[in-house]
Protein backbone atom coordinates (compact mmCIF):
# COMPACT_ATOMS: atom_id res chain seq x y z
CA UNK A 1 0.00 0.00 0.00
CA UNK A 2 1.35 3.37 -1.06
CA UNK A 3 1.76 6.23 1.41
CA UNK A 4 -0.33 9.39 1.03
CA UNK A 5 1.05 12.26 1.45
CA UNK A 6 -0.65 15.93 1.37
CA UNK A 7 1.17 18.43 -1.12
CA UNK A 8 1.14 22.29 -0.60
CA UNK A 9 2.16 24.56 -3.55
CA UNK A 10 3.63 27.70 -2.18
CA UNK A 11 3.80 31.07 -4.20
CA UNK A 12 6.43 33.27 -2.53
CA UNK A 13 6.94 36.80 -3.39
CA UNK A 14 10.10 37.48 -2.50
CA UNK A 15 11.04 34.59 -3.86
CA UNK A 16 14.52 34.30 -1.36
CA UNK A 17 14.56 34.39 1.71
CA UNK A 18 11.55 33.77 1.51
CA UNK A 19 10.91 30.27 0.55
CA UNK A 20 14.06 29.47 2.31
CA UNK A 21 12.80 30.40 6.06
CA UNK A 22 9.45 28.79 4.76
CA UNK A 23 11.11 25.61 4.10
CA UNK A 24 12.78 26.05 7.90
CA UNK A 25 9.62 26.36 9.45
CA UNK A 26 7.61 24.09 7.41
CA UNK A 27 10.77 21.92 8.36
CA UNK A 28 9.94 21.89 12.31
CA UNK A 29 6.01 21.47 12.00
CA UNK A 30 6.97 18.12 10.59
CA UNK A 31 7.35 18.50 6.59
CA UNK A 32 9.56 16.51 5.35
CA UNK A 33 10.49 16.95 1.67
CA UNK A 34 11.02 19.98 -0.53
CA UNK A 35 11.44 21.01 -3.93
CA UNK A 36 12.20 24.72 -4.86
CA UNK A 37 10.37 26.17 -8.16
CA UNK A 38 10.95 29.39 -9.78
CA UNK A 39 7.59 30.58 -8.17
CA UNK A 40 8.12 28.94 -4.62
CA UNK A 41 8.02 25.09 -2.69
CA UNK A 42 6.78 22.38 -3.04
CA UNK A 43 6.06 21.00 0.59
CA UNK A 44 5.40 17.46 1.47
CA UNK A 45 3.78 15.67 4.72
CA UNK A 46 2.90 12.39 5.71
CA UNK A 47 -1.60 12.33 5.38
CA UNK A 48 -0.86 10.59 8.71
CA UNK A 49 1.26 13.67 10.29
CA UNK A 50 -0.96 16.39 8.90
CA UNK A 51 -4.08 17.90 10.63
CA UNK A 52 -5.40 21.05 10.07
CA UNK A 53 -3.93 23.28 12.28
CA UNK A 54 -0.47 22.14 10.84
CA UNK A 55 0.22 25.80 9.37
CA UNK A 56 -0.84 27.66 12.82
CA UNK A 57 2.95 28.52 14.32
CA UNK A 58 4.51 29.20 10.78
CA UNK A 59 4.94 33.01 11.54
CA UNK A 60 6.65 33.86 8.10
CA UNK A 61 3.02 33.53 6.45
CA UNK A 62 2.06 36.19 8.91
CA UNK A 63 5.07 38.26 7.93
CA UNK A 64 4.43 41.45 6.05
CA UNK A 65 8.07 41.44 4.25
CA UNK A 66 6.33 38.40 2.42
CA UNK A 67 3.11 37.37 0.17
CA UNK A 68 2.62 33.49 0.40
CA UNK A 69 -0.50 32.19 -1.41
CA UNK A 70 -0.75 28.38 -1.16
CA UNK A 71 -3.32 25.65 -2.41
CA UNK A 72 -3.04 21.80 -0.95
CA UNK A 73 -3.90 18.23 -2.21
CA UNK A 74 -3.75 14.49 -1.54
CA UNK A 75 -1.26 12.74 -3.86
CA UNK A 76 0.09 9.21 -3.56
CA UNK A 77 3.48 8.40 -2.93
CA UNK A 78 6.43 10.99 -4.69
CA UNK A 79 9.13 9.61 -6.23
CA UNK A 80 11.72 11.81 -3.96
CA UNK A 81 14.86 11.11 -6.16
CA UNK A 82 13.07 11.51 -9.54
CA UNK A 83 11.64 15.59 -8.88
CA UNK A 84 14.84 16.54 -6.77
CA UNK A 85 16.69 14.96 -9.91
CA UNK A 86 14.34 17.26 -12.41
CA UNK A 87 14.88 20.27 -10.35
CA UNK A 88 18.35 19.95 -9.49
CA UNK A 89 21.19 21.21 -12.26
CA UNK A 90 25.03 21.24 -11.39
CA UNK A 91 26.87 24.69 -11.31
CA UNK A 92 30.60 25.51 -11.73
CA UNK A 93 31.81 28.57 -9.84
CA UNK A 94 34.58 30.71 -11.27
CA UNK A 95 35.48 27.77 -13.53
CA UNK A 96 37.36 26.43 -10.61
CA UNK A 97 34.84 24.54 -8.33
CA UNK A 98 32.09 22.22 -9.41
CA UNK A 99 28.83 21.52 -7.40
CA UNK A 100 27.07 18.73 -8.57
CA UNK A 101 24.61 15.92 -7.33
CA UNK A 102 26.17 11.79 -7.31
CA UNK A 103 23.76 11.26 -9.87
CA UNK A 104 25.23 13.63 -12.61
CA UNK A 105 28.82 13.46 -14.47
CA UNK A 106 32.15 14.69 -12.69
CA UNK A 107 33.75 17.67 -13.81
CA UNK A 108 37.26 18.87 -14.84
CA UNK A 109 37.60 21.55 -12.07
CA UNK A 110 40.06 21.64 -9.57
CA UNK A 111 37.30 21.74 -6.73
CA UNK A 112 34.47 19.34 -6.95
CA UNK A 113 31.92 18.85 -4.57
CA UNK A 114 29.21 15.97 -4.58
CA UNK A 115 26.16 17.59 -2.72
CA UNK A 116 22.82 15.50 -2.08
CA UNK A 117 20.98 18.72 -0.09
CA UNK A 118 17.59 16.48 0.64
CA UNK A 119 15.63 19.22 2.89
CA UNK A 120 18.84 21.50 3.35
CA UNK A 121 20.25 25.01 1.44
CA UNK A 122 23.35 25.58 0.23
CA UNK A 123 23.50 24.07 -3.02
CA UNK A 124 25.46 26.56 -4.72
CA UNK A 125 22.40 27.75 -6.89
CA UNK A 126 21.20 30.56 -4.40
CA UNK A 127 23.23 33.75 -5.22
CA UNK A 128 24.59 34.15 -2.33
CA UNK A 129 26.28 30.49 -1.54
CA UNK A 130 27.47 31.19 -5.12
CA UNK A 131 29.53 34.20 -3.91
CA UNK A 132 30.65 32.99 -1.06
CA UNK A 133 31.89 29.68 -2.85
CA UNK A 134 33.38 32.60 -4.74
CA UNK A 135 34.89 34.42 -1.47
CA UNK A 136 36.29 30.78 -0.29
CA UNK A 137 38.40 30.07 -3.68
CA UNK A 138 40.15 33.87 -3.78
CA UNK A 139 41.30 33.61 -0.42
CA UNK A 140 43.52 31.40 1.53
CA UNK A 141 42.65 28.97 3.82
CA UNK A 142 45.35 26.59 4.28
CA UNK A 143 46.20 25.75 7.79
CA UNK A 144 43.10 27.71 8.83
CA UNK A 145 40.54 27.13 11.61
CA UNK A 146 37.03 28.11 10.55
CA UNK A 147 33.55 28.35 11.41
CA UNK A 148 30.73 28.10 8.99
CA UNK A 149 27.85 29.33 10.48
CA UNK A 150 24.05 28.12 9.15
CA UNK A 151 25.96 25.42 7.27
CA UNK A 152 23.00 24.12 5.32
CA UNK A 153 24.35 21.31 3.28
CA UNK A 154 27.98 21.76 4.55
CA UNK A 155 28.96 22.97 0.83
CA UNK A 156 31.36 26.26 2.29
CA UNK A 157 32.79 24.18 5.06
CA UNK A 158 33.70 21.41 2.29
CA UNK A 159 35.22 23.68 -0.12
CA UNK A 160 37.32 25.49 2.94
CA UNK A 161 38.57 22.02 3.90
CA UNK A 162 39.53 21.13 0.23
CA UNK A 163 41.24 24.68 0.01
CA UNK A 164 43.35 23.35 3.11
CA UNK A 165 41.31 24.28 6.03
CA UNK A 166 42.55 22.56 8.93
CA UNK A 167 39.83 22.49 11.64
CA UNK A 168 36.10 23.58 11.02
CA UNK A 169 32.98 24.17 12.97
CA UNK A 170 30.00 23.30 10.89
CA UNK A 171 26.48 25.32 12.87
CA UNK A 172 23.06 24.81 11.77
CA UNK A 173 19.76 25.53 13.71
CA UNK A 174 18.14 22.54 11.65
CA UNK A 175 18.91 18.54 12.66
CA UNK A 176 18.31 17.82 9.21
CA UNK A 177 20.73 19.91 7.94
CA UNK A 178 23.05 18.51 10.42
CA UNK A 179 22.37 15.35 9.43
CA UNK A 180 22.80 16.08 5.69
CA UNK A 181 25.79 18.24 6.59
CA UNK A 182 27.76 14.82 7.95
CA UNK A 183 26.58 13.08 4.92
CA UNK A 184 27.68 15.60 2.51
CA UNK A 185 31.09 15.99 4.78
CA UNK A 186 31.67 11.69 4.51
CA UNK A 187 30.47 11.91 0.60
CA UNK A 188 33.29 14.14 -0.22
CA UNK A 189 36.16 12.55 1.88
CA UNK A 190 35.99 15.34 4.33
CA UNK A 191 37.59 14.87 7.72
CA UNK A 192 38.47 18.16 9.60
CA UNK A 193 35.14 19.11 10.10
CA UNK A 194 32.93 18.86 13.53
CA UNK A 195 29.11 19.95 12.92
CA UNK A 196 26.75 21.07 15.64
CA UNK A 197 23.46 21.28 16.56
CA UNK A 198 22.06 24.55 17.03
CA UNK A 199 22.71 28.51 17.17
CA UNK A 200 25.50 31.26 17.77
CA UNK A 201 25.12 30.01 21.55
CA UNK A 202 26.88 26.86 20.30
CA UNK A 203 29.85 28.63 18.97
CA UNK A 204 32.89 27.11 21.18
CA UNK A 205 33.81 30.32 23.44
CA UNK A 206 37.41 29.08 24.51
CA UNK A 207 37.95 28.69 20.35
CA UNK A 208 39.69 31.68 18.47
CA UNK A 209 38.92 31.38 14.63
CA UNK A 210 40.79 32.47 11.64
CA UNK A 211 37.94 32.74 9.50
CA UNK A 212 34.31 33.16 10.12
CA UNK A 213 32.22 32.37 7.04
CA UNK A 214 28.31 33.24 7.77
CA UNK A 215 25.40 33.02 5.14
CA UNK A 216 22.01 33.38 7.30
CA UNK A 217 20.21 36.35 7.34
CA UNK A 218 20.00 40.21 8.28
CA UNK A 219 18.63 40.02 11.38
CA UNK A 220 20.61 36.55 12.72
CA UNK A 221 23.92 38.26 11.15
CA UNK A 222 22.97 41.70 13.60
CA UNK A 223 21.94 39.60 16.51
CA UNK A 224 25.23 37.59 16.46
CA UNK A 225 28.01 39.83 14.99
CA UNK A 226 29.03 40.23 18.64
CA UNK A 227 29.89 36.57 19.30
CA UNK A 228 31.66 36.27 15.62
CA UNK A 229 33.98 39.42 16.73
CA UNK A 230 34.66 37.79 20.29
CA UNK A 231 35.94 34.70 19.11
CA UNK A 232 37.55 35.86 15.52
CA UNK A 233 41.10 36.20 16.17
CA UNK A 234 42.99 39.86 15.28
CA UNK A 235 43.56 40.21 12.10
CA UNK A 236 40.53 37.24 10.72
CA UNK A 237 38.66 37.44 8.42
CA UNK A 238 34.89 37.59 8.15
CA UNK A 239 32.43 36.95 5.34
CA UNK A 240 28.68 37.62 5.62
CA UNK A 241 25.76 37.25 3.68
CA UNK A 242 21.95 36.58 3.16
CA UNK A 243 21.01 40.08 2.85
CA UNK A 244 20.28 42.53 0.33
CA UNK A 245 22.68 46.05 -1.62
CA UNK A 246 20.54 48.06 1.20
CA UNK A 247 21.11 45.93 4.17
CA UNK A 248 25.23 46.53 3.40
CA UNK A 249 24.99 49.61 5.30
CA UNK A 250 23.54 48.95 8.22
CA UNK A 251 25.09 45.26 8.39
CA UNK A 252 29.01 47.68 7.67
CA UNK A 253 27.73 49.75 10.50
CA UNK A 254 27.34 47.14 13.02
CA UNK A 255 30.63 45.73 11.87
CA UNK A 256 32.49 48.89 12.38
CA UNK A 257 31.01 49.20 15.81
CA UNK A 258 32.60 46.25 16.52
CA UNK A 259 36.19 47.54 15.14
CA UNK A 260 35.40 44.95 12.48
CA UNK A 261 36.87 46.78 9.01
CA UNK A 262 34.67 46.12 5.60
CA UNK A 263 36.92 45.21 2.50
CA UNK A 264 34.99 44.69 0.03
CA UNK A 265 31.77 42.78 -1.46
CA UNK A 266 30.45 40.81 -4.33
CA UNK A 267 27.20 41.38 -5.53
CA UNK A 268 24.39 38.93 -7.40
CA UNK A 269 21.21 40.19 -8.25
CA UNK A 270 20.90 42.19 -5.15
CA UNK A 271 22.26 39.90 -2.49
CA UNK A 272 25.36 40.50 -1.03
CA UNK A 273 28.49 38.68 0.19
CA UNK A 274 30.64 40.72 2.31
CA UNK A 275 34.38 40.33 3.57
CA UNK A 276 35.29 42.02 6.80
CA UNK A 277 38.92 42.22 8.65
CA UNK A 278 38.87 42.21 12.20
Amino acid sequence: MSQVYIEYDFKVSPLQPGSEILIAELGYAGFESFVENEEGVLAYIQKEEWNETILKNIQVLQSDEFTINFQKKEIEQVNWNAEWEKNFQPIVVDDQCAVRAPFHEAFDVDYEIVIEPKMSFGTGHHETTYMMLQHILKNDFKGKHVLDMGCGTAVLAILAEMKGATRLDAIDIDAWCVENSEENIARNHCSNIQVLLGDASVIPTEEQYDIIIANINRNILLQDMKIYSKVLKKGGLLFLSGFYREDLSLITQECNNLELTFVENKERNNWIAAKFVN
